[in-house]
């Protein structure tokens, strides 16, 4: 038990790496200090319930903070930031690049269900494909109720479906050190769709999964359905803290084009409101 890390030194561990990782500026500073302030006084070995007690007071400030806590781990706290680890083909290829549904209602909609955001070369076909079965039908009702995020080079193959064939910058994100620049693809004449849309979001869905949908709203070119979203707006990157601790820490934040914002804390706001039950009956009044 004496070589457990205490609540205040895994915050301290924390609040060094958001220094290195997030871009200066207000933002970082505040959750540096809400964290410091909350927890430099615990001396108390780290335990699970302390994770969910940092992670609720990073919330208020990055909704996108997480911790795991592993109890049997045994890894070295990173020096380095690794970034993501490459994803294992074939479990996309399981998945079907988190296509989980494709399915034609008897009034002609078509219903999509994307569960989460795979790498764009691994996911491309199965979604080109959810688009091709798309084709012809009277409207397209895409849902992200239990997307959980993942590749921005996925969002704007996706809205670029959507938006047309010719490339629309989405947003920028914004590092500590460098800026980049998020565009939809360009695509052959006539490919991408153009019947009425509506995206059906709720708390599940989360971070890539809100960037789609807010950067597809403010361009006007669907109708959001459900229930407001969580409000995760920083790119993030993993950092073991401690053997017991894997984090995941913002090191970026979107800035969508049209806007000059994010949907950071406020969550993507449905333009129509629904429980759970009705949402499919209701989306597809709101597009009729």
């Amino acid at each position: 038990m004496s070589d457990a890390v205490v609540v205040r030194d895994l915050v301290e561990r924390l609040t060094g790496w958001l220094l290195r990782l997030m871009p200066p500026g207000a933002r970082r500073d505040t959750l540096i200090a809400v964290l410091t302030e909350r927890f430099e006084a615990v001396d108390t070995p780290v335990t699970s319930a302390d994770c969910v007690a940092i992670e609720r007071c990073a919330w208020t400030v990055s909704r996108h903070l997480a911790l795991t806590f592993e109890p049997r781990g045994t890894g070295q706290p990173d020096t380095e930031s690794r970034g993501w680890p490459d994803p294992d083909p074939d479990v996309i290829r399981a998945r079907a690049g988190c296509v989980s549904q494709v399915r034609r209602l008897p009034d002609g909609t078509c219903l999509i269900s994307v569960d989460d955001l795979d790498v764009v070369n691994l996911a491309q076909p199965y979604l080109d494909a959810a688009f091709a079965l798309a084709q012809g039908s009277s409207r397209i009702l895409l849902d992200l109720r239990a997307n959980g995020g993942g590749d921005p080079a996925t969002v704007a193959h996706i809205a670029g479906r959507l938006l047309g064939d010719t490339p629309t910058q989405l947003s920028e994100v914004i590092y500590s050190d460098r800026l980049r620049q998020w565009w939809t693809p360009a695509l052959p004449s006539g490919t991408s769709l153009r019947q009425p849309v509506a995206l059906l979001v709720g708390p599940g869905t989360f971070s890539s999964g809100e960037a789609l949908a807010y950067h597809l709203q403010t361009r006007g070119r669907v109708v959001v359905v459900g229930q407001t979203t969580p409000g995760a707006a920083d790119h993030i990157t993993p950092i073991r803290l401690a053997p017991t601790v894997l984090a995941y820490l913002p090191e970026a934040y979107v800035v969508d084009t049209i806007t000059g914002t994010n949907w950071e804390g406020s969550g993507v706001v449905p333009d129509v409101l629904s429980p759970p039950n009705t949402m499919i009956e209701t989306a597809v009044a709101a597009l009729r």
